[in-house]
Formats: C-alpha cells, structure tokens, sequence
C-alpha cells in the first residue's frame, strides 16, 4: 500500500494575499482616528471599559496606536479597525483594516 504525498500548500509572496493561518493570530482593536497629518500614518485611539478590583467601579483607559493608512483614505473622527502587522517604523506596528464609519463634517 503506497502512502499519497499531499503537495504543500503554495505560501503567497504577498503576505497580504496570505491565509490568517499562515500568518498567525493577529490582534484588532477598534478605535477613532485622532490625527491624520502625516502621511500614510493615522493616529488611532483605542478605548476600553476595566473594571477597578477594590470597588469594582469601570474605568476608561485609552492608548493610541499609530496605523499605517496606505491611501490616506481616512481622516479625523472616522471609526477604524486596525490590524496587528510587522514592525513599519520606529513606533508604527499596526495598519488601518478597514473604515467602519465616516465621521460627520461640517461645512465651514
């Protein structure tokens, strides 16, 4: 009885194209863009409700994540999903996933 040879699976040169399992588990966090002068570069705030062990009050914590925007399609007030991606700057460790929803503006 012959074993089959199962053909490995073609890894693709992009790793963009690549399957989630490929690259493994990558974090996303939701959050709302701060700041968006630089370019490609978006400055996202994330916040999350904890709750304090003593007397069991929520507390808001914040942290800002910079995020790689590769169109400069978002802007300030839009609600984003960011990635977890390799390190692309001294600081930048996080790209813009997707826009979830457009901030409203005014006209002035």
């Amino acid at each position: 009885m012959e074993t089959q040879k199962q053909k490995p699976t073609p890894v693709p040169k992009s790793s963009a194209d690549a399957p989630t399992d490929a690259r493994g588990h990558r974090r996303r966090m939701v959050g709302v863009v701060t700041s968006d002068k630089m370019d490609k570069t978006v400055v996202v705030v994330v916040t999350r409700r904890v709750r304090e062990t003593k007397f069991g009050k929520y507390l808001v914590k914040k942290a800002k994540y910079k995020a790689h925007s590769e169109k400069n399609g978002v802007h300030v007030g839009d609600k984003v999903q960011i990635i977890e991606s390799r390190p692309l700057s001294k600081e930048k460790r996080w790209r813009v996933e997707k826009l979830l929803e457009k901030a409203r503006r005014t006209q002035s």
